[in-house]
C-alpha cells in the first residue's frame, strides 16, 4: 500500500512541479501576469488553478497519512503565488516522505472514515485509496493541466504522465 500510494503522490506531484514551473515561464516569455493564470478556470462553477493544486496536494498527503493510521496534518490555502504553489507541493511531498513504509502494513484493511458533504463514510484502505483518493487526485491534477493547456502553456502529455 505505501507503494502504491506514497509513490504514485510523489511521482504525479513532482511532475506538477514541473509543470508549475513551465506555466511560470509561459507568464514570462508572454508578458502574461502570474496572478491572472493562477486564477483561471475551466467553467465559473469550477475551482480555479491554484485551487486545483492545493487540492492535488491535499488529497494526497490525506490519503498517506490515512492509510498510515495517522490524523492528516491540514494544510492553510493562502498561496497566491507560483512559488508558494512550489513550496505547497514540496511540503506535501515531504510529509508523505515522512511515513514509515511499515505503518501502511494491513493498510488495504484498514477503516478509513472520512466526511463526504456532511455525511460520515467508511471504508478499507484499499477502497479509499481505489474509489476515493486516487481518482480525485488524478481529477484536479488534470484539471490544473488542463487549465494551463487551455490558456496556452505548451505542455503534452509527457509533462503530465513524466519521465
Amino acid at each position: 500500500m505505501h507503494h502504491r500510494s506514497v509513490a504514485v503522490y510523489d511521482r504525479f506531484l513532482a511532475n506538477l512541479s514541473t509543470i508549475l514551473t513551465k506555466a511560470e515561464a509561459h507568464c514570462t516569455a508572454k508578458g502574461i501576469k502570474p496572478e491572472a493564470m493562477l486564477t483561471f478556470r475551466l467553467f465559473p462553477d469550477m475551482f480555479p488553478f491554484v485551487k486545483q493544486v492545493q487540492l492535488s496536494c491535499d488529497f494526497a498527503a490525506r490519503a498517506c497519512a490515512r492509510l498510515a493510521g495517522e490524523e492528516p496534518k491540514s494544510f492553510p490555502d493562502t498561496e497566491t503565488t507560483f512559488a508558494e504553489l512550489q513550496d505547497r507541493i514540496s511540503a506535501a511531498r515531504g510529509y508523505m516522505a515522512g511515513f514509515d513504509p511499515s505503518a501502511y502494513d494491513g493498510a488495504e484493511a484498514r477503516e478509513i472514515r472520512i466526511k463526504i458533504r456532511g455525511q460520515e463514510v467508511k471504508m478499507p484502505g484499499e477502497a479509499f485509496l481505489n474509489l476515493y483518493s486516487l481518482p480525485q487526485f488524478y481529477f484536479h491534477i488534470a484539471t490544473a493541466y488542463n487549465i494551463l493547456r487551455h490558456n496556452g502553456v505548451e505542455l503534452g502529455k509527457g509533462d503530465y504522465m513524466g519521465g
